[in-house]
């Protein structure tokens, strides 16, 4: 049985209502076992409003992260509920790695209210490393949905600046954690592709220096480390044959939108790399939605099951 910390997101998004909902539909799984780490009050807000009471009385409950009244409004963007979706998360990882739990949840995080209340985040990877005090472009972020498994080279910053840090040290780097995550996951000998950076991976030189700079002794050394890598290659002929068990997205956009296309509020996002293993939703805190009992939890349970070893 894996042990889950299972923290809300958001208290104003539809986190709560789809922890619920997810340990709802894992009732009798006897594979995993979650504690939910968020504000008791909006749980047990989010329990009566869906009639979900029975699960919540029957689920073990780490209350932190707690909002005031007038900042505890579902759809409400609120520095107090981003500084409380960072205070769970960060509580689930610290009782991790304090070897309680096997892995952690996250449940969708809204980055507007968490930079309103002045903390510097960059997505659940980076927090990861804080956390577990790595560096921070130490871990990587790897969706998982519609088939597919691409973990990110760069993730939320400008394509300029990307571009700067992109390097054969990192692709390497990110490369290496999506083939130990992979093995984690049941996939012991991945096939690996890398996308290239410009269009049809510059061929050559044409569209600029880039891959033959970067990717391709990214490549080469990944090989002489005996892992099975093609390209660099134009993410849209790779993505086409569809036959590698990992791809290496060097920017956001070329990971996210194959596999939100593919699977759209149904992806899992695994933050690897670093000391504690976490898998969080690949959608947003959804706050159009909050608080009318309409979320799916589909993403959540998969990436809950994803964790467990569940297919």
């Amino acid at each position: 049985m894996r042990t889950i910390a299972l923290s809300v997101g958001d208290p104003n998004g539809i986190g709560p209502e789809i922890v619920l909902k997810a340990l709802d539909a894992l009732a009798g799984e006897k594979r995993l076992q979650a504690t939910v780490f968020g504000p008791a009050s909006v749980l047990e807000r989010t329990a009566k409003a869906c009639g979900l009471e029975h699960v919540l009385a029957r689920t073990a409950l780490r209350p932190v992260g707690e909002l005031p009244a007038d900042a505890a409004v579902p759809g409400q963007i609120d520095a107090q509920a981003g500084a409380s979706a960072i205070a769970s998360a960060t509580a689930a990882l610290q009782a991790c790695q304090a070897g309680e739990f096997d892995a952690v949840v996250a449940g969708p995080h809204h980055e507007t209210a968490i930079h309103q209340a002045g903390i510097a985040f960059s997505g659940y990877p980076s927090l990861v490393a804080r956390v577990c005090g790595q560096q921070e472009h130490s871990v990587f972020l790897m969706l998982v949905g519609g088939g597919l498994r691409i973990v990110h080279v760069t993730l939320h910053e400008s394509v300029a600046t990307a571009l700067a840090r992109i390097t054969p040290d990192l692709i390497v780097a990110a490369t290496q954690a999506g083939v130990r995550a992979c093995r984690m996951l049941g996939v012991e000998q991945p096939s690996v592709a890398l996308f290239g950076i410009n269009p049809h991976a510059s061929e050559g030189r044409l569209f600029g220096p880039e891959d033959e700079d970067r990717v391709v002794p990214a490549a080469q050394r990944l090989r002489e480390l005996g892992i099975a890598v093609s390209g660099p290659m134009g993410a849209d002929m790779l993505l086409a044959d569809r036959k590698h068990d990992l791809y290496v997205a060097m920017l956001h956009d070329q990971g996210h939108i194959p596999v939100k296309l593919l699977a759209p509020q149904a992806a899992s996002a695994v933050s690897i790399g670093g000391k504690v293993l976490l898998a969080s939703t690949g959608h947003g805190s959804a706050m159009d939605i909050a608080g009318k009992g309409q979320a799916r939890p589909d993403a959540l349970l998969r990436s809950l099951r994803l964790v467990a070893g569940i297919s």
